[in-house]
């Protein structure tokens, strides 16, 4: 057979399967597993569904997407994984160690996980290139970027000293570390303010030293979707918060730099097309991201006095303002 006519044939068999599901009263079915709140996720969830449309899938006609939220509590992804393996979801898409969870619980049902936090050292895929398992998607070494992130910040901020660093020392516990080392070798002071759940973040900040000039932030869905409640303590206590996502500026974050999720989102979505379409997992590389951007919370800093340099300004992929 002809490369032509085979990918034509194959083409009509997955059409003809899509048609039989359809009679069958069942669609295929999504299963979006949302690490923090639908509010949060705003940009990225309709990054993924703006991208799914393109490549043909509307939710209702075509497939359907179940929606869970977790609101930022770890202990949500157990159960909401095993939900979406009893409604038998043909595909998973989540993030970070939601993902890390539902492989845990299923080893059959694909996983496609738009930010994966070292997929291979945690074990969840064999290599980047050959995951071999039921996982692939996208991975983000948010850590990695901790050093740049920081070195960043001091340009806006040359008399830097002292950093505080939060994040969820359950789930964090390797960017925190990765932070405090890029910090120490800036010759910088550390005070870490460990969390692990959403009534932590308060007494936090309450321990903080006069000394502390800033707040790094690490990312996980507790800091997800808290992050407006850690962005108004360190604006009560006149500090710039130094961020991974841009989404996380909104509520008067000051600065953040890291991979574009909006972006990762919607290359998420070919990979959820893909597997829709028949290929599986282990057969799709791991890939990383393309794009970083800076960007600056101009409006924040006014708030706070601080005048950012021109360079970094000008350095800047957007300046809120």
């Amino acid at each position: 057979m002809k490369r032509r006519e085979f990918i034509a044939a194959l083409g009509g068999a997955v059409s003809l399967s899509f048609q039989a599901r359809s009679q069958q009263g069942k669609l295929p079915t999504i299963g979006f597993l949302g690490a923090s709140t639908a509010s949060n996720w705003t940009n990225w969830t309709a990054a993924f569904v703006n991208r799914l449309r393109e490549l043909g899938w509307t939710d209702g006609r075509n497939v359907a997407i179940e929606y869970r939220w977790a609101e930022g509590r770890t202990e949500n992804f157990t159960a909401i994984a095993n939900e979406f393996v009893r409604l038998k979801v043909d595909v998973i898409l989540t993030v970070g160690n939601a993902a890390n969870v539902a492989q845990q619980v299923t080893k059959t049902i694909p996983i496609v996980a738009a930010i994966a936090t070292d997929p291979v050292g945690t074990g969840m895929v064999a290599s980047l290139a050959r995951p071999g398992g039921n996982l692939t998607g996208l991975s983000i070494q948010s850590a990695d970027t901790a050093g740049k992130r920081i070195e960043t910040f001091r340009e806006f901020l040359p008399s830097l000293r002292r950093l505080a660093i939060i994040g969820n020392a359950d789930y964090a516990a390797g960017h925190i570390a990765e932070a405090q080392a890029a910090a120490r070798k800036l010759g910088l002071d550390v005070d870490v303010l460990p969390i692990r759940r959403p009534e932590d973040i308060a007494p936090a900040f309450a321990t903080l030293n006069n000394a502390v000039q800033a707040v790094y932030v690490c990312p996980d869905p507790l800091v997800n979707a808290n992050h407006a409640r850690i962005n108004t303590l360190a604006l009560g206590a006149r500090l710039p918060t130094v961020h991974p996502f841009r989404d996380y500026l909104e509520s008067g974050g000051f600065m953040s730099y890291g991979a574009n999720n909006i972006d990762l989102f919607r290359r998420a979505a070919d990979y959820v097309d893909k597997i829709l379409r028949g290929a599986k997992p282990a057969d799709l590389p791991v890939e990383q991201p393309t794009k970083f951007d800076l960007i600056i919370n101009l409006t924040t800093a006014k708030a706070l006095g601080f005048a950012v340099p021109p360079a970094l300004l000008a350095r800047a992929d957007e300046v809120i303002e």
